[in-house]
């Protein structure tokens, strides 16, 4: 990937970090934990990847996205609006009564939203529907969705893997945001689903496994991942959980909680430092 090219998509990943941190912060509840660990993922497919038209979120031809781990909204709506589908200081209102950025993502009051998700285990099934659809009518988009590590845990999630590898859909991607970590610890102490790699394997799919921060290896992952025919494709991105915050890092704490004032600041000025660095 060439440097500038590479240079925006970490800039963009932080600008993201930043703002689903103040959503957060502002809302004083929200999960800031696997949103940050997901953002150089959504930072990678909103603005690399996807075939997408901010300016027609219900384009009939756009690649599909189901936030499969719904609970990290916040990162998914600042990459949304980063990407031009609603203004960025819509960004402060998150989960307040009249707005359209709940807790979880809703397909009818967010722009880009393709499917509404929060219980886990769902949103893959959605995508899996949304990708046999596209078999049957012949359409040449994709599906992406990105789980959760602990949403694993879910029978519901195999079941899909099991159904997708059944209709041989080629044309969906999942992305399992590996950061180890869940609500009540990491995910090996509460119902351990290691391997990963292995069990999507021996449900049928053809497996990737990535640095989930590193541009490059993404890159490559999803340009094989158009490659693979006649079996879904698993892309597991071992990834940090509080990415880019010192504090928050590898801190199962902060899987659901939002910080104070003083945590907030520390946490926007080690963010900026690191922006400031990325763009020189």
């Amino acid at each position: 990937m060439e440097n500038t090219i590479k240079q925006q998509l970490k800039a963009t990943a932080l600008r993201a970090r930043l703002a689903a941190l103040e959503g957060v912060w502002r809302a004083k509840s929200g999960h800031p934990g696997g949103s940050l660990s997901a953002a150089d993922i959504l930072a990678y497919l909103y603005f690399r990847q996807m075939n997408i038209n901010p300016q027609e979120p219900q384009w009939e031809a756009r690649d599909r996205f189901v936030l499969s781990k719904g609970h990290a909204a916040p990162g998914l709506y600042a990459v949304l609006a980063l990407r031009g589908y609603f203004p960025v200081e819509n960004l402060a209102t998150l989960r307040h009564p009249d707005s359209m950025l709940q807790g979880h993502p809703n397909m009818h009051l967010t722009p880009g939203v393709d499917m509404s998700t929060g219980s886990l285990g769902q949103g893959i099934s959605a995508a899996v529907g949304m990708a046999l659809g596209a078999k049957i009518g012949s359409e040449p988009w994709r599906v992406y969705t990105l789980l959760g590590d602990g949403e694993l845990q879910e029978g519901q999630v195999w079941e899909a893997a099991m159904f997708a590898a059944a209709k041989g859909l080629d044309n969906l991607t999942v992305i399992v945001d590996n950061n180890n970590l869940q609500i009540d610890g990491t995910i090996a102490e509460v119902n351990s689903p290691y391997p990963i790699a292995e069990k999507f394997r021996a449900f049928g799919w053809h497996v990737i496994e990535v640095n989930g921060h590193c541009f490059d290896e993404l890159e490559e992952a999803f340009a094989e991942s158009k490659t693979i025919t006649d079996k879904p494709v698993c892309i597991v991105a071992k990834t940090v959980k509080g990415k880019g915050i010192s504090f928050m890092e590898n801190n199962v704490g902060w899987h659901g909680s939002a910080p104070n004032d003083e945590q907030y600041n520390q946490a926007v000025a080690e963010l900026k430092a690191a922006l400031k660095e990325v763009e020189g």
